[in-house]
């Protein structure tokens, strides 16, 4: 790995919605340019799943290193800034080890925060934080609409994190959340050369490709996965538990659905769940930000965008 023109070390980043082939294209580069792979999806971080959060094969592993999957116990939640200040241990460490950091994943929040920084909220008064936490989410959002009510108006009224965040940051600062926001500090894009490529390939494509990964995620492996992950019997809220295929799973192995209805409800959840992505990654990344919107199902494609990636 070589410094930039800018003299600012390289960092390449690929992104963009579930099952896109950012796993594949990844290793394809980090082989090519004596890379490291390093986690950007927030389901993959967790080590309870990784048949159910689609993780990389023990064989992708061993072909390139791969940091942080598969890292953090499921019983302890992992925030954007927690990511963040582990990706940049690991793009330091990679750097000293004159290797590539390759940012790979779907959570652009994540993303976000280690480019961008976080906003320097201060710690919330725990009692404000539990009196808060302790509201139904309809009395907690009306609370918003009076408290901050262009919050509220950002905020859907069911959803129970983003209303009870929002209330306990104005209640315990004074200051809406929105207003914090404009400050951000530790992000790392003004002190490397970033790479970025994202993902769009055809709806279609990536929609039977979401059908047929789900349908892997409903193996034997991925069954057993979520059992021994509920004999835990961590909160419903626990990030890990929310999932994309724990609920659906934890329902047939219930017997309130049956594998025919799980496995559809499970698919029709990724295809929701992507076609967020696919909103977000298209409009919220920066503008020249290349967008790559042909399926990549081909090693010539793949040898053509890793030439692009290869930050040399």
């Amino acid at each position: 790995m070589n410094m930039t023109s800018s003299g600012k070390p390289p960092v390449a980043l690929i992104a963009g919605p579930t099952a896109s082939g950012k796993s594949a294209l990844a290793l394809a580069l980090a082989e090519a340019a004596n890379g490291v792979v390093i986690n950007a999806d927030s389901a993959q971080v967790y080590s309870d799943l990784r048949v159910v959060s689609a993780r990389p094969s023990q064989a992708d592993e061993v072909r390139a290193p791969h940091r942080l999957y598969g890292y953090r116990d499921g019983a302890h939640a992992c925030s954007a800034a927690d990511w963040a200040a582990d990706a940049k241990a690991e793009i330091a460490t990679a750097h000293d080890a004159g290797r590539l950091p390759i940012l790979a994943g779907g959570t652009g929040l994540y993303l976000r925060t280690l480019i961008d920084g976080i906003a320097p909220v201060p710690e919330i008064d725990p009692a404000i934080r539990e009196s808060v936490r302790a509201l139904p989410v309809a009395e907690a959002h009306a609370a918003l609409v009076r408290e901050d009510p262009a919050a509220a108006a950002r905020i859907r009224p069911s959803d129970t994190t983003r209303t009870a965040r929002a209330l306990e940051v104005v209640r315990a600062t004074g200051r809406p959340l929105a207003a914090w926001h404009t400050e951000k500090i530790g992000g790392i894009g003004g002190e490397v050369a970033l790479h970025p490529l994202i993902l769009l390939p055809p709806r279609d494509w990536l929609h039977a490709r979401c059908d047929t990964r789900f349908e892997e995620i409903f193996s034997d492996e991925g069954v057993e996965e979520v059992r021994l992950l509920l004999a835990r019997s961590l909160p419903d809220a626990a990030p890990v538990m929310r999932a994309i295929g724990v609920r659906e799973i934890a329902a047939f192995l219930a017997g309130t659905l049956t594998r025919a209805e799980a496995l559809a409800a499970g698919q029709a959840a990724t295809r929701q769940y992507t076609k967020r992505q696919y909103t977000w990654f298209r409009h919220q990344p920066p503008a020249d930000w290349p967008r790559f919107e042909r399926p990549l199902d081909s090693p010539s494609v793949r040898a053509e965008l890793v030439e692009a990636l290869s930050c040399s």
